[in-house]
């Protein structure tokens, strides 16, 4: 039986969720609505303020469908109630950070500023000039959106230059070590 799989999801005071027999799922919560239709094999059953993930049996698809598919509804309870969140920060001489209205303006080192939307369903806060915070309801697509922002220049060894995620450890190099001659 899959660990995660067997956990059940508790839904939280405010979110309501809706499983249809069409397998898709609509959880509703104070930052938003979330719709996912879940595969055909899995199935979901829900119980007062318990959902529950049952596969029919262990065929090696339905084993790994059960745990993801937990997993997936239990990001958009947790998404809607209490949103997820990714911190970026950016190093180096002169790179900088801005919101315009729903754009986010970086300027890393390029001779021109890199501008980005915001994608719908996230939101993007810039609280100092070295700091992106990216939140949103679906876990995917704030992860993306970062992952974007972080694509735009990720940090390099050396100097340690960059955007680069605020828990992420940048393993520094040592840079040239000079001529050694006879």
């Amino acid at each position: 039986m899959s660990r995660i799989g067997k956990l059940p999801i508790v839904i939280p005071a405010g979110v309501d969720v809706t499983i249809d027999d069409g397998g898709a799922v609509t959880v509703k919560g104070p930052k938003g609505t979330l719709t996912r239709t879940v595969h055909n094999s899995i199935t979901l059953e829900r119980d007062g303020a318990v959902i529950s993930v049952t596969r029919p049996n262990d065929n090696k698809e339905n084993r790994s469908l059960h745990g993801l598919t937990r997993t997936l509804v239990n990001n958009m309870v947790v998404g809607v109630s209490e949103g997820f969140k990714k911190e970026l920060e950016i190093n180096g001489v002169g790179y900088r950070a801005q919101k315009q209205e729903s754009q986010l303006v970086l300027n890393v080192g390029y001779s021109h500023q890199v501008i980005m939307d915001e994608p719908e369903g996230v939101t993007v806060e810039v609280p100092a000039p070295n700091r992106i915070v990216v939140l949103g309801a679906d876990k995917q697509k704030v992860g993306q959106f970062a992952a974007e922002i972080r694509g735009k220049r990720p940090p390099e060894p050396y100097k340690g230059k960059g955007i680069k995620y605020s828990t992420e450890v940048i393993r520094r190099k040592e840079g040239k070590a000079g001529k050694g001659g006879k």
